[in-house]
């Protein structure tokens, strides 16, 4: 529960600080946003080679590893001195986590007998879902009153804490029966996702003048193709492979990950845009921007158990397109944003999506699941959730691109719509000027210089919330058209009827 909670927790607990990073750092959004993809890239990499490293080296062995390593990345992120540090620090902490979560649910699984195994679980899940809300809320807490490094710093006590406990606690386990290593699955997966989501996130950057056919770019785009069919061909070929590529063949499962792979983006990428609207638009603390997070993981975990049951009573179908309407909706509602946006429809549009995702998420994993045999349940299950993960590097990269590059055209069209020859700019600047001379005591000539910055400067602030408002609504877009092939999913009853019919 100490690993996990980090674990999630660390997905979290960054975006409320990334104004404050940014300033420290002086850099874009297209820089900062690998804060956050390279830990989650680092976590979704690991996901499914931990589970053979645990079965050959030892489950207590490789869980104090990444217990390890998650705290040393930690340490090394308190020490960042440069935003490249930095992106390197969270891949250390990522490649940590990403064993923290597997190995911690086998351990739980092994250690407990079936009559306790469900409780145990969900005490496990417990962490994970507290993590959520209370994530940002701790780290503006941190960030508002001592530094955004202390964000890292805090694990560190907590992760020695969890290795000595695992050292004194836990028993060693290890399968003697694991096989051959997916060595060029795993190397071609590594480089295949960083090179991608690179490219995407450079594409529109201000340090690329070249923009989308800049030779480094278009040699990104190679390199990730080639890797990425080496990754195909590999799993589909070899007797081990890291991911079990076949279960994709079983349709329920393909769909439920398209949908999930979907969801990612709009979640992470959702949990990324809305504290840099609310620090940078509304003016609000690192801390009253986490405390906006809090009532979704309540919300969440009131809501799943419930949209459970239905799914066993009735249909599992109904809840998760009523999730994805919802989810949709909470979207189109923050694509709507503006400077005067009041707090309690922020809130609203957050309560809407906390039960969306609540209603999503236990139904869907149930599909997905339906047709899979069970020696193959944790394979699928580990998959199930890298990609998920995978949606919310993707989220990241995608909505930070799309950021940057719809602030710069709002800039444009508004720039154009400041003409200094019209009457309304002259009667604009004539009154600020006043404005500024009788508050600030300025001269003449340097009061129309600081107007002019004003005017200057709210319209760079109106691009960018813009920018934010057609990022949410393509969120919006992008989440109804993945709701469209769970209409076709196989629900019990249909399997039931099609068993029947081949029975007869």
């Amino acid at each position: 529960m100490i690993g996990t909670f980090m674990a999630v927790l660390d997905a979290t607990i960054v975006n409320v600080g990334l104004p404050k990073i940014m300033a420290s750092f002086g850099v874009s959004i297209d820089k900062i946003e690998w804060v956050l993809t390279a830990y989650m890239l680092a976590m979704a990499v690991m996901l499914p080679a931990s589970g053979w490293f645990a079965d050959r080296f030892g489950h207590k062995r490789m869980y104090f590893f990444g217990l390890f390593l998650f705290t040393f990345g930690s340490m090394m992120c308190g020490m960042s001195g440069n935003e490249d540090m930095l992106i390197f620090s969270r891949v250390i902490q990522g490649l940590g986590a990403g064993s923290l979560m597997p190995i911690g649910m086998a351990i739980i699984t092994r250690e407990f007998p079936p009559e306790q195994r469900g409780t145990a679980l969900g005490f496990w899940a417990i962490s994970a879902a507290a993590s959520v809300s209370f994530g940002p809320l701790i780290g503006g807490y941190l960030v508002d009153n001592f530094s955004w490094k202390l964000m890292f710093d805090v694990n560190v006590p907590v992760g020695i804490i969890g290795m000595i406990v695992t050292m004194i606690i836990q028993q060693e386990y290890v399968n003697n029966r694991v096989g051959k290593f997916d060595l060029l699955g795993f190397l071609s997966v590594s480089i295949f996702l960083p090179v991608l989501l690179y490219a995407l996130s450079e594409g529109n950057a201000a340090t690329n003048s070249g923009g989308w056919h800049a030779p480094f770019i278009l040699i990104c785009f190679a390199i990730s193709a080639i890797a990425f069919t080496v990754f195909i061909i590999t799993e589909l070929t070899v007797e081990k492979p890291l991911v079990d590529l076949k279960l994709l063949k079983n349709y329920n499962f393909a769909i439920s990950n398209l949908v999930m792979f979907i969801f990612g983006i709009g979640m992470f990428g959702s949990t990324f845009l809305l504290p840099l609207f609310l620090q940078n638009s509304l003016g609000y603390t690192a801390i009253q921007a986490g405390a906006v997070f809090l009532p979704i993981g309540f919300i969440q975990g009131a809501a799943s158990p419930i949209a459970g049951r239905f799914a066993d009573k009735f249909n599992a179908k109904v809840p998760v397109i009523l999730g994805i309407v919802l989810l949709a909706l909470s979207f189109y509602l923050n694509s709507l944003f503006s400077r005067l946006t009041e707090h309690n429809y922020i809130m609203t549009s957050l309560y809407i999506r906390g039960l969306a995702m609540g209603i999503i998420f236990t139904p869907l994993s149930a599909i997905s699941l339906l047709e899979i045999p069970r020696h193959k349940m944790a394979q699928a299950s580990g998959l199930f959730n890298v990609i998920r993960q995978l949606g919310g590097s993707f989220g990241v990269a995608i909505l930070a691109t799309l950021l940057t590059s719809r602030t710069k055209y709002h800039s444009t069209i508004y720039g154009e719509a400041l003409n200094p020859n019209s009457e309304a700019f002259h009667q604009v600047t004539h009154h600020l000027t006043g404005y500024i001379q009788h508050t600030a005591g300025s001269s003449v000539g340097t009061a129309a210089m600081q107007a002019k910055s004003v005017l200057i400067s709210h319209v760079s602030s109106e691009a960018f919330i813009q920018g934010i408002d057609d990022d949410f609504l393509i969120a919006a877009i992008i989440t109804l058209i993945g709701g469209i092939p769970v209409f076709w999913l196989h629900t019990r009853k249909k399997l039931e009827a099609k068993n029947r019919v081949n029975h007869d």
